[in-house]
């Protein structure tokens, strides 16, 4: 399929853009093209956005009206549940039945449930006495025209995540959907107008780092939600700063999980092996560096390894299927040298570490097992966002919370252990956003998302994530 711009509720052509080819990662096919936008394009959605923020088609409308449309989205998102899988799967190379269909929509439709409940919720709202003869009021108000520039690895969820609270809170957006993955972000618009969402509230631009940067430098942008790499964190955040905009940032990670010689090791290896090799290994939580007790190193080794080898990989819509191909060759060179590197270093690859004899074409790679990695090294400090494990010992709990904490990024973390008190103690100290104990990688609409350090700032999911499109507002009224 060829597909224009969604701009002011409809299909537009491109002014002065391109046209960039989407393949399919499995079979490294086109299956459609997409407008490269260009500064104009994004000029006419942004002014879209401010028309629609401004006159008050959207803001104005009170918090039951904007939830029963974002509801209804929920719905018509629900009913379409399959297209939209099989449209993600094309896409991306996600397994149909066990990420697409099985995880990504269903909790995409929840969110937007979610988000429909605390479009009307009032626990930041009140008024108090705090000055003899005066009566102050605290108002909630949304932040106005919003940019929002969303990754490839979870197209269509993010896209809800960053739509979510933004319309919840009363704001008009701008998405930048990434350019190899931006199908189901342009199904998702022309199905919010069925669920009536007035013209120019939600627009989206398709494109490369043109568009991106455009968006994020127009000066009728009031804030900019990114989801990305840390690098194009910084260049949101020294770029937004010229017009003094309001940043939200979720910049990837690098979890650690901890294995303590009391946990269940059929435990650690079933949720090690899911969170290490769900949607490739691409995902910001994913389980990246597993540290395990000194006493329990050995047979863990043994059986992540036999847990990673035994990992089904295969065509997105082929039964039994648990992972697919990389999201393309760029990224698939970019992992391979991660492993590569690792190796000149004096690593060990135990299992994986190339292209599976299997699957010549397409963008495929191995569940990988790295060990004997220098703490300091690359492929431990640095974030892969691939099928890739590297296993480490540590000697105490001292130790591994150091461990744990000596890295730039801190998004996620997981604890393994049957002992309560040490995993409170560990998960106050530990420098990230989320920590699971004996788990890792399931999230809630409810819970918020969001990390320390190089992980950025800012929250997705929950009534945080709707608070951050809000300004505190102060109504002071004389008495007299």
């Amino acid at each position: 399929m060829d597909y224009q711009l969604w701009i002011d509720g409809k299909w537009l052509p491109s002014k002065g853009g391109g046209t960039m080819a989407i393949l399919n990662p499995a079979t490294e096919e086109v299956i459609a093209h997409v407008v490269d936008g260009s500064r104009a394009d994004v000029d006419r959605a942004v002014q879209a956005a401010k028309t629609a923020y401004y006159d008050g088609r959207w803001s104005k409308r009170t918090p039951s009206e904007r939830s029963k449309i974002l509801w209804k989205l929920a719905d018509l998102l629900e009913a379409r549940m399959a297209d939209f899988a099989r449209a993600e799967s094309e896409n991306t190379g996600k397994p149909y039945n066990f990420v697409s269909l099985g995880a990504d929509l269903p909790f995409a439709v929840d969110n937007l449930r979610f988000f429909a409940s605390a479009a009307r919720d009032v626990h930041g709202s009140h008024a108090g006495e705090y000055l003899a003869g005066y009566t102050s009021i605290f108002r909630r108000e949304p932040v106005g025209v919003v940019g929002q520039i969303t990754p490839w690895n979870y197209p269509l969820m993010m896209a809800v995540w960053k739509i979510g609270p933004a319309l919840a809170a009363g704001c008009t957006a701008v998405l930048k959907p990434a350019p190899t993955t931006p199908i189901t972000s342009l199904m998702l618009a022309e199905l919010s107008k069925e669920a009536g969402l007035p013209d120019g509230v939600f627009n989206i631009v398709t494109g490369g780092n043109e568009s991106g940067q455009a968006l994020v430098e127009h000066p009728d942008v009031r804030m900019v939600s990114l989801t990305g790499s840390p690098r194009t964190g910084m260049r949101v955040m020294e770029t937004a700063a010229k017009t003094l905009k309001r940043v939200h940032l979720e910049l990837g990670g690098k979890a650690p999980l901890l294995v303590f010689d009391d946990a269940d090791a059929d435990l650690v290896v079933s949720k090690v092996t899911l969170a290490a090799t769900f949607n490739t290994g691409q995902d910001c939580t994913a389980a990246t560096r597993v540290y395990v007790d000194q006493g329990r190193f050995k047979p863990l080794q043994e059986a992540l390894v036999e847990g990673m080898r035994a990992v089904q990989i295969g065509e997105p819509f082929a039964d039994g299927v648990a992972m697919g191909p990389l999201i393309s060759a760029v990224q698939r060179e970019r992992v391979q040298g991660f492993v590569d590197r690792a190796k000149a270093g004096g690593a060990r690859v135990l299992t994986g570490g190339g292209v599976p004899k299997a699957h010549p074409r397409g963008f495929y790679f191995e569940p990988t097992v790295v060990v004997g990695a220098d703490q300091k090294s690359e492929i431990i400090q640095s974030e892969v966002f691939g099928p890739v494990l590297t296993i480490s010992p540590f000697q105490d709990a001292e130790e591994a919370l150091s461990l744990a904490n000596d890295i730039a990024y801190g998004l996620s973390a997981s604890i393994f252990t049957k002992d309560i008190g040490r995993a409170m103690k560990l998960s106050a100290n530990i420098e990230a956003g989320t920590v699971w104990v004996n788990d890792h990688i399931p999230m809630t609409s409810e819970t918020p998302h969001g990390g320390f350090k190089h992980s950025g700032f800012g929250k997705d999911l929950s009534t945080e994530a709707v608070g951050d499109y809000q300004i505190t507002k102060h109504v002071m009224v004389s008495h007299a």
